[in-house]
């Protein structure tokens, strides 16, 4: 019988205005911290990867990332990043992977930790994921950064069974 784990659950976000074009990310622990930030010159997918890396630096513990890219549930779940890190970060084309000195430090600080990935339909009727669109679109147009507490609730801790 496994243990019973508490993970905190944590919504990122990306968005950019044109791809490539200024750039906004955004995470969020519903009914708790939340942080957003900005790149001048970014595409969508980089600030989805930004959101994740700034949410897994900020918060300790383990952790549920829930996340509308599945460009970045799937690196993770499908254990992408292992294929990258045999070919020399070439993906499965033998191209660079894109995004690198995102994924390299990403990868880092989640391969060691309890930290898994839950996709969510983006712009649908999930009011967090909602939430952190706005953010990161707020960031990507006014190029700026903030960190505040309370966001809108909904449960913040989910428990779930460790069975390793």
């Amino acid at each position: 019988m496994g243990t019973l784990t508490t993970r905190t659950v944590v919504y990122t976000d990306g968005a950019c205005s044109g791809n490539p074009g200024p750039g906004g990310w955004a995470w969020a622990v519903p009914g708790g911290a939340w942080a957003r930030g900005a790149e001048a010159s970014s595409t969508n997918q980089r600030m989805e990867l930004r959101a994740v890396l700034e949410a897994v630096r900020s918060l300790p513990g383990p952790l549920e990332v829930v996340s509308d890219s599945t460009y970045v549930v799937n690196c993770f779940r499908d254990r992408w990043w292992a294929g990258w890190q045999k070919r020399n970060w070439r993906n499965s084309q033998n191209k660079p992977v894109a995004n690198r000195d995102i994924w390299e430090p990403l990868i880092g600080l989640v391969i060691p930790r309890d930290i898994v990935f839950r996709w969510v339909k983006g712009h649908g009727t999930d009011p967090i994921n909602g939430y952190v669109d706005e953010l990161a679109v707020k960031s990507a147009r006014t190029q700026t950064a903030d960190i505040g507490q309370s966001s809108p609730n909904s449960p913040s801790r989910r428990p779930t069974r460790n069975d390793s």
